[in-house]
């Protein structure tokens, strides 16, 4: 029999990918929850559980004294010699309290119990795995779709894309085989809950370090991301190493390396940008692929003024402002864009006022009289 339960535990601990030592700190759980529902259970009672052979005993901690009062915790000085004559009055004796029939009765009450703890155990297992797994990337088969919420599964366990996570131009089909982003792992009554994103910025800044080694390694590095899911994103990347070009090692040999992370993404596209500390420049890098005639940038208020060429003001803004909104996401600073000639026009008209205000005080030191405030005079 105690081979059996060996056998019995190794068996366990390989199909579960639970440890032995789990198994067996749940095993002498069970034994001593079913010996304390015996009628005469000793409630000071302890197991112990040989880990190598298998075999298992019930034991009770006694005192040796001369006259027992408490049958449960004491044990006679004569009781006591006749399990090893050199006991002495004041020492600890291990008494085995194990029942006849306890084998039977441990049989039946530890298998329940140990499918329960071991399920316990398993949901445990499974959690900390997919914990340390957070905002990493999972990939996994739709299983189904109920209430617009997609099920994923992922192996060991069972991940929930919701709707508000869902690319709005995706279109999900059971058996597919797609990439997710960890977004938060909950510890349940049922198991770990596994929340996962198809939206989230980080989901893209991952697909990169999957296709690029230079961003895995560390010689490129990704700054910034900015997306709007299943439309459009923008990256700012920066390298390490000035042999290396960031931008055309996260673009890949004829695109190769970009093109899989849009395939991926369902054909969203995706403007790849340089990096620069000078502020002016990275925010005319993230305009692109828009042409920058200057950039004026106000430290103080994170707010800049951009004048492009007249043909290219509605590249600069976007579709509905697209691009502008993704440049001031990915460089958060606000950005107003302006052509060639309306900054043209506000220039000459800055220019203008201030002719006539010059104009207005020499008339008025000609004839001794204190210049206006706020546009009125006093005569």
């Amino acid at each position: 029999m105690n081979k059996e339960l060996l056998n019995a535990i190794a068996f366990l601990s390989k199909e579960k990918g639970v440890s032995t030592d789990v198994i067996c700190d749940s095993l002498e759980a069970v034994l001593i929850t079913a010996y304390k529902k015996e009628p005469e259970a000793n409630p000071l009672a302890d197991v112990e559980l040989n880990r190598e052979t298998g075999d298992y005993r019930i034991v009770a901690a006694k005192t040796v004294v001369e006259d027992v009062v408490n049958d449960h915790g004491e044990i006679s000085l004569e009781d006591a010699r006749k399990l090893n004559p050199e006991y002495e009055v004041g020492d600890v004796v291990n008494v085995d309290v194990t029942p006849s029939n306890f084998g039977r009765i441990a049989a039946q009450a530890a298998k329940q119990v140990m499918i329960q703890r071991l399920r316990e155990a398993e949901r445990s297992i499974v959690y900390d795995e997919f914990y340390n797994r957070t905002d990493d990337i999972i990939t996994g088969l739709i299983q189904r779709i109920e209430n617009k919420n997609v099920y994923v599964d992922l192996g060991k366990a069972e991940a929930i894309l919701p709707a508000s996570e869902q690319i709005p131009t995706e279109t999900y089909t059971v058996g597919q085989r797609i990439k997710c982003y960890v977004v938060e792992v909950r510890k349940t009554t049922k198991g770990a809950q596994i929340l996962v994103s198809r939206t989230h910025p980080g989901l893209l800044k991952r697909l990169f370090e999957l296709e690029v080694p230079e961003i895995y390694e560390g010689v490129v590095e990704l700054k910034s991301v900015a997306r709007e899911p299943g439309r459009r994103s923008k990256i700012a990347v920066y390298s390490r190493d000035e042999n290396v070009d960031s931008v055309g090692a996260c673009v890949g040999p004829k695109g190769s390396r970009v093109q899989n992370i849009v395939t991926e993404l369902q054909n969203e596209k995706i403007d790849i940008v340089k990096w620069d500390e000078d502020p002016a420049v990275y925010i005319a890098n993230a305009l692109s692929p828009a042409q920058v005639v200057s950039v004026t940038v106000d430290e103080g208020e994170k707010a800049s003024s951009v004048v492009v060429p007249d043909y290219q003001l509605s590249l600069a803004i976007g579709k509905a402002g697209q691009n502008a909104r993704l440049a001031a996401k990915l460089t958060n600073w606000k950005i107003d864009i302006k052509s060639e000639s309306q900054a043209a026009v506000l220039a000459s008209e800055g220019v203008s006022s201030a002719d006539e205000e010059e104009e207005q005080e020499d008339i008025l030191s000609e004839l001794d009289m204190p210049a206006a405030e706020d546009g009125q005079g006093e005569a």
